[in-house]
């Protein structure tokens, strides 16, 4: 077994839509970057591949190609579950704890958890959501961006 952890953040800003999870959430701003800035499915990718000690996201789909430039986190995720799977592993289970003042996510988090679970050919079961404020506290609290952290489990295959 091994375990992974991931940690993203992105600023908040205007004109961009609100992807998380690959649920497009309506709110008046959006997070920046060059993919479609998903940062807890960004969170999830680096669990994956660190613990599978394939490095991080940004070496796999780096921000300075232009193949990647508005690119949907949820494909990167599925070429994720593929190396995974390549180098012998395959999902145990992960965590997710997405951080963000508003907007509120309960009644999104179910449709996050089966977007996860597709992607990666797992079941919905292994995949868990919570999601938090900081009480106004920080960047997040004051609404500057929003970070997520993730955990996983990884096992190796058994054939």
């Amino acid at each position: 077994m091994r375990i992974g952890h991931g940690y993203d953040v992105h600023k908040l800003v205007p004109g961009r839509d609100l992807i998380l999870g690959g649920v497009k959430i309506p709110f008046d701003l959006g997070l920046d970057g060059h993919s479609d800035a998903d940062v807890l499915l960004h969170a999830v990718s680096d669990a994956l591949l660190g613990a599978a000690g394939l490095g991080d996201i940004g070496r796999h789909f780096p921000d300075t190609d232009p193949a990647y430039k508005g690119a949907a986190s949820g494909m990167l995720l599925a070429v994720v579950g593929e190396k995974i799977r390549a180098a012998g592993y395959c999902v145990g289970n992960i965590d997710v704890t997405m951080i963000a003042q508003k907007p509120k996510l309960m009644e999104y988090i179910p449709q996050m958890q089966e977007n996860i679970a597709v992607r990666l050919g797992i079941d919905i079961s292994c995949v868990n959501i919570k999601a938090t404020t900081e009480e106004h506290l920080g960047f997040t609290g004051s609404m500057q961006g929003m970070a997520c952290h993730a955990v996983c489990l990884l096992e190796q295959h058994t054939t």
